[in-house]
């Protein structure tokens, strides 16, 4: 195989990145179902093997490395910082409104236990919290109280704070030249690089350090946008990287070595193979629906006394599939359609 750069595969939208983010958001709710069965999250897979990365941090990390690259990509394509933003917005929140309506409106009053006067009254707060996403309410009173994850309505959630927070240092390096410039890149990724070392080290608050954690594979996203023309596509390449991620496995930089090989692969696998595959395409993407809707149905099915993991999932999938089709259909498409004529 040939060598070709990065830049030559991703001008496009024929490409598998959907069907990865897909996979992605099916491996958090195959990474939940152990906690919302028994409690016990730690008994997930890959927990024990890979440093406390777990299928679920694996699959957070491959939805942060793409939005990187993506996220540059857009606001180096996009000359209104309006459009930009716009984009954002009607992607993310839409749809997560909806979610919130349904599972504050309609799954509440179904599954609490808690008197009225108790209940409805905390609606407008779970609502108006969770929609805002930087003060996140788990919450209900009297739903989901005798789970194994007791009262959690929509763990995922606490992730999309985070993502918009990603989202605005991109605007930042955009409008400071960086997204465009390799050269400039360098002192970004040397800053980002001092800052991450500093708070995963001193540890000063845990929300400062899940996002140091998470805006690792989103600035190693990024960092493959800002260098495609120099970063080349070739399997070779991807075993050399989890050679490397292999050799630093006792060390404090497995998870850096293993982020950038875990991130190389991604675009592998979202570039080179072709054919019939790229039908998936067609479908949609449904990839943010499941992610938004997985969690409060594995709470329901946990709530009829299915502790089995592997049953949670095999009833839980295809109905947050059902919620995601309809997610996109409904909400997603039509929002981000909206999107586009705003100028």
């Amino acid at each position: 195989m040939s060598a070709r750069f990065l830049n030559e595969f991703s001008n496009g939208r024929d490409n598998n990145l959907n069907l990865i983010r897909m996979i992605a958001a099916i491996g958090v709710l195959i990474s939940h179902a152990w906690a919302v069965s028994s409690g016990l999250a730690k008994e997930q897979p890959f927990s024990d093997t890979l440093k406390g990365i777990d299928l679920g941090t694996i699959s957070v990390y491959v939805f942060f490395a793409i939005s990187g690259y993506l996220v540059a990509q857009s606001f180096d394509r996009t000359r209104s910082f309006k459009r930009f933003w716009s984009a954002r917005i009607f992607r993310i929140f839409p749809a997560l409104l909806v979610v919130l309506l349904v599972t504050a409106l309609v799954l509440g009053p179904i599954f609490t236990v808690a008197d009225a006067e108790e209940f409805w009254p905390a609606i407008p707060a779970y609502i108006a919290r969770n929609f805002t996403l930087f003060s996140l309410q788990q919450y209900l009173p009297g739903v989901f109280n005798e789970n194994p994850v007791g009262r959690a309505i929509n763990v995922p959630l606490w992730t999309l704070n985070y993502e918009l927070l990603c989202y605005i240092s991109v605007s930042v390096m955009g409008l400071a030249g960086f997204l465009r410039s390799p050269r400039l890149m360098i002192i970004a990724l040397t800053a980002f690089v001092v800052a991450y070392a500093v708070v995963l080290y001193f540890e000063p608050h845990h929300r400062l350090t899940s996002l140091a954690k998470l805006a690792l594979p989103f600035m190693t996203g990024v960092s493959f946008f800002v260098w495609r023309t120099r970063i080349i596509l070739h399997p070779l390449i991807g075993v050399g990287l989890a050679l490397l991620a292999a050799l630093t496995y006792d060390t404090i930089l497995f998870r850096e070595a293993f982020v950038l090989c875990l991130t190389y692969i991604v675009f592998l696998l979202a570039y080179l193979p072709g054919g019939k595959i790229r039908l998936y395409n067609r479908l949609g993407d449904y990839s943010y629906g499941i992610y938004i809707y997985a969690f409060p149905i594995q709470q329901v099915v946990a709530s009829q006394g299915i502790d089995n993991p592997y049953q949670n999932i095999l009833i839980s999938l295809p109905i947050a599939l059902l919620f995601a089709v309809l997610s996109w259909i409904l909400v997603e498409r039509p929002s981000l359609s909206f999107s586009k004529s705003i100028k």
